[in-house]
C-alpha cells in the first residue's frame, strides 16, 4: 500500500507542476541564450531563443488543459519570458551590432527590455479576458530574434527602428486577441 500510495502522490505532484516544468524550461533555454552570447556564439544563442518560445508555446496551454492554472505559474511565467525574450533577444542584437553605437546602442537595448519588463508586469496586474494589452513580449522577443538573420543586409538604422517599434508596441494599450 505504502509504494502504491507513494507512487500516485508522486504522479499527481508532476501533474500539478507539469506546466511550471515547461516554464522552467524556457527560462533554462533563455538563459543558456544569454550565456551563449555572453561566449560570442550568437547562432547557438538564436537557437535557444526558438526553443525557448517553443516551450513558452505549450506552458499556458498545458496548465488550461489539466486545470492547474495558478498565480506562481503566472508570475514564474513572466520571470522566465523576460530573460527569454526580453534579455535574450536585447542581448543577442547588441552583441552582433548594437554595441558598436555605444551609448545610443546601450540605451535602446534597455529601452527593449525595459518596456517589455513593463508589458509583463502590467500583464500580471490586469484581468485575463481573452485580449492581450500591447505586443506580447514572446511575440516581441521572436521577431527581435528573427530580425538578427538581417544582421549583414540591413542597415543599422533599420535595427534601431525596429527596437524602438518593438518597445512602444509592447507598452502599448490597444487589444489583441489572444490565440
Amino acid at each position: 500500500m505504502f509504494l502504491s500510495d507513494y507512487i500516485d502522490h508522486t504522479l499527481k505532484k508532476l501533474k500539478a507542476n507539469t506546466a511550471n516544468i515547461l516554464t522552467l524550461t524556457n527560462l533554462t533555454l533563455g538563459g543558456f541564450s544569454v550565456l551563449f552570447t555572453l561566449k560570442g556564439q550568437l547562432n547557438a544563442s538564436l537557437l535557444f531563443i526558438f526553443l525557448a518560445a517553443l516551450a513558452d508555446r505549450f506552458d499556458g496551454t498545458v496548465a488550461r488543459k489539466l486545470g492547474i492554472e495558478s498565480e506562481l505559474g503566472k508570475q514564474l511565467d513572466s520571470m522566465s519570458d523576460i530573460i527569454s525574450f526580453g534579455v535574450a533577444p536585447a542581448l543577442l542584437l547588441y552583441q552582433s551590432l548594437m554595441q558598436d553605437f555605444g551609448v545610443p546602442g546601450a540605451f535602446f537595448t534597455i529601452l527593449y527590455i525595459g518596456c517589455g519588463a513593463f508589458r509583463l508586469a502590467r500583464f500580471n496586474i490586469t484581468e485575463n479576458n481573452g485580449y492581450f494589452s500591447g505586443l506580447p513580449i514572446t511575440a516581441a522577443g521572436v521577431l527581435l530574434t528573427f530580425s538578427y538573420f538581417g544582421v549583414h543586409y540591413f542597415p543599422p538604422q533599420f535595427f534601431f527602428f525596429l527596437l524602438i517599434t518593438l518597445s512602444f508596441l509592447m507598452v502599448g494599450t490597444f487589444k489583441l486577441k489572444k490565440v
